[in-house]
């Protein structure tokens, strides 16, 4: 029996978290830093994403980077500061979980995100199928949409189903951007699965000026949210500041999406 696809008879999934609601007549936008590098840091995000619209927080503890010399993220202590941070704002949280001995460090997580390196860890599919928390899964580097959807199928069989998939740009020939978003997933996944579909712009770019006409793009083909990387000084941050936006930028992003997706009769989850 395959979980993840759609039959005629199925509604779609609404995924709550932390009294956010993502899916089908909803449109959630997850944003903040790629890194956790300090609390003044994540606070000011928490504050600056929440007042202009972010339904909730993303912040990475855990950090998976191509070069073992970067920035491998705060761990421990990161998390400690998200946790702080949700506590303090009372704004949900998503963060990135590298392997499955760090689940019960993420009990108090609202969404934990399996990256593109982690799409196809079989093992740590299995595990988060069996927490009953939601979880954004996120689409492979150079993995097709059956390949998404199996993975997605790992989660789901062990009886979870929360499943959020992200669309976040694949590997092509293309050398001018980071990676290639394939908006032709979003309604092709909609039209397939049952699952909430978000799409990830800032790592499909990997460049800033790019972020907004994709975030837009996604809005038009029917995307059930974003996920955003906000930076309070990009030019100085530790991962990513390429692809970050400003928190002046991002408010102004916020109210041109704000605009479609009340022309498309959908609600800010």
């Amino acid at each position: 029996m395959l979980f993840a696809l759609k039959p005629e008879t199925r509604e779609r999934t609404l995924i709550h978290a932390g009294g956010r609601v993502i899916g089908d007549g909803y449109f959630t936008v997850i944003a903040g830093p790629c890194s956790v590098e300090s609390r003044e840091q994540i606070d000011g995000m928490a504050q600056s994403v929440m007042a202009s619209g972010a339904a909730i927080l993303r912040g990475g503890a855990f950090k998976p980077r191509t070069s073992p010399y970067s920035f491998q993220g705060l761990q421990e202590e990161g998390l400690s500061l998200l946790l702080e941070t949700k506590r303090k704002r009372g704004l949900p949280v998503i963060t990135e979980i590298m392997n499955q001995t760090q689940l019960p460090l993420l009990e108090e997580i609202d969404i934990i995100q399996i990256g593109a390196r982690n799409m196809q860890n079989f093992d740590l599919l299995k595990e988060v199928g069996r927490c009953k928390k939601p979880v954004l899964l996120k689409r492979g580097l150079a993995n097709t949409i059956e390949e998404l959807l199996m993975s997605a199928e790992y989660i789901l069989a062990e009886g979870n189903e929360q499943v959020i998939l992200c669309e976040r740009g694949i590997r092509t020939f293309e050398t001018m951007t980071r990676n290639t978003l394939d908006l032709s997933s979003i309604p092709l996944l909609k039209e397939r699965t049952h699952l909430p579909v978000i799409v990830d712009p800032s790592h499909a770019a990997g460049i800033r000026s790019l972020v907004g006409p994709l975030s837009k793009a996604a809005v038009a083909v029917g995307a059930d949210g974003l996920m955003i990387e906000v930076n309070l000084d990009p030019q100085h941050s530790l991962s990513d500041g390429d692809q970050s936006l400003s928190p002046e930028d991002f408010d102004v992003l916020m109210q041109d999406i704000r605009q479609r997706v009340f022309f498309e009769k959908k609600r800010l989850g």
